[in-house]
This record gives C-alpha cells, structure tokens and sequence, in this order.
C-alpha cells in the first residue's frame, strides 16, 4: 500500500459484469494490441485500488450501441449502492432515440457525469447529433468524461473536442489521457479554461515525463486528476509511475484528490 501522507482517488475506471468481463476486458486489449492481465470487475478493481492505497474510484462504461445504454447505467448505479468507494458515471449514445430522458435518469440515480469513448461508439465528438446531446447534459450540469485521441482514427482528435467546447459554451469535459491518447504533441492547442480539465490515465507508459509536467504547470494541477483506465494498467504502478514525475508534494496531492473534491464534492 502507499504512503499514508496521500489521499489518492481514481478519476478512470472501467468495471464490466462479472459474466461479461472477461471477454471486455480482452476485447479492449484486443483494439489497443495490449496484454490484458487484470479483468475488471469491481471485486478485482477494489482489490488492486486498495493494494494502490486509492480511496475512491470513478467507475464507468461505454455503451457501443444505443441499446446498451439503459442497461449500462443500471449496472454502474447498483455497483455503486455495493460499493461506497465508487462513484459512478453513467453513458450515452449520440445516436439514441431519447437521450433526454436518460439524461434525467442517470440524474435520478445519482449518477455525477457521463462517459464516452467516440472510437469505441464510432461518432465524431463535434457530430452535430452529438453536440444536441451535449446541450442536454450540460442543461443537467453533467461533466463528460471522454476518451480523446488515437493515431489510428480521427473520431477523437483533440481539435474537435476543442470545437464541440466551442459549441457548448456550459459544458464541461475532462479530457482523458493528458488530453489525447498518442495527441500529446498537441495539447497546448487546448485554452486554458475553466471549464476543462484531464485525467492522467494511459499516458505515463509512453508520454516523456517533461512533456507530462510541462502540461500540468502550463494548465495548472488544479485541471489534473490521477486515472488509471483500469483494467488497462494496475493500479499501483500507475501511483508509481505518477511519483515519479518531477512534481511538488503540492501538486501531488492537487491531482492525486484535491482537483477531483474541487469538481465533484
């Protein structure tokens, strides 16, 4: 377990039923071409969150198809209701037929934001349907969670997750992976906005850790949580690799927890 002196929590978290999880877990590293060693499951998520000294765990999944979203969001409320250190997020789909009501479900239930993944559900992040969906969930004040950034493919190019902010003047999205998956060289194409924020998940593998602190002193810690992207990683080599970037004790327990207080609590 790590140090004490660290309130850690987890802004990136994925958990699948338990009778659907293996076969997620290795589909997500079949896209990625990643060795999957963990299943994510919350018994599994629990147990390495807790081995890594982390408290509290954003959780969330993303729905492929319209009509996985409805039982997608039942699944992350009742894991929830089980299991006090998650806090849920739910999905949706810019392609469904009723994303309003959806909205004010995962509203209802307690849910604080949503999640999406635009190269797993197959949608441009500025679609036009999609920023009609957007206007709803920031009506609902609802951050969004999203998957930004894969050289592969141009759903989620950092550029138009700048134009859908553009668009949506209320919204409010984190931006995952230090703002672009394999984008980084473009992240200072970002403004400095109150209104946007990144998680660190799935970055520190391969991003030069200069460039990492260099974003985090350009934006502010105070625009940075620590994630995970469980199953992607564990956990605790993800607490590890994050010490190991040459930050101050401040700006550690900034994006370890006080960021993530400061947008949700």
């Amino acid at each position: 377990m790590q140090d004490k002196k660290y309130t850690i929590y987890d802004s990136h978290a994925h958990i699948f039923p338990d009778k659907i999880a293996r076969k997620a877990t290795d589909n997500i590293g079949h896209f990625y071409d990643i060795p999957m060693t963990h299943c994510a499951t919350s018994e599994q998520l629990v147990e390495f969150g807790s081995e890594a000294g982390i408290t509290k765990m954003l959780v969330c999944s993303t729905a492929t198809t319209p009509r996985q979203v409805t039982s997608i969001n039942d699944f992350i409320y009742s894991e929830c209701l089980k299991h006090p250190e998650f806090f849920g997020f739910g999905t949706l789909h810019p392609f469904m037929d009723d994303y309003e009501s959806e909205i004010i479900r995962i509203s209802e239930m307690g849910l604080h934001g949503i999640k999406l993944h635009p190269d797993f559900q197959l949608f441009d992040i500025d679609d036009e349907k999609a920023i009609d969906m957007y206007k709803l969930v920031a009506k609902y004040d609802l951050p969004i969670l999203f998957h930004i950034g894969d050289d592969r493919y141009t759903y989620s190019e950092p550029q138009r997750l700048i134009t859908a902010m553009n668009e949506v003047e209320d919204l409010v999205c984190i931006a995952a992976h230090f703002g672009g998956y394999r984008h980084w060289h473009t992240i200072n194409n970002y403004d400095i906005s109150d209104r946007l924020y990144f998680d660190t998940s799935s970055s520190l593998f391969m991003l030069d850790h200069n460039i990492a602190v260099d974003a985090i002193r350009h934006f502010g810690a105070d625009r940075f949580m620590f994630g995970t992207d469980f199953p992607m990683w564990n956990p605790k080599k993800e607490v590890e690799d994050f010490l190991s970037l040459p930050l101050t004790e401040e700006e550690r327990k900034q994006i370890f927890s006080k960021t993530f207080d400061s947008l949700f609590m």
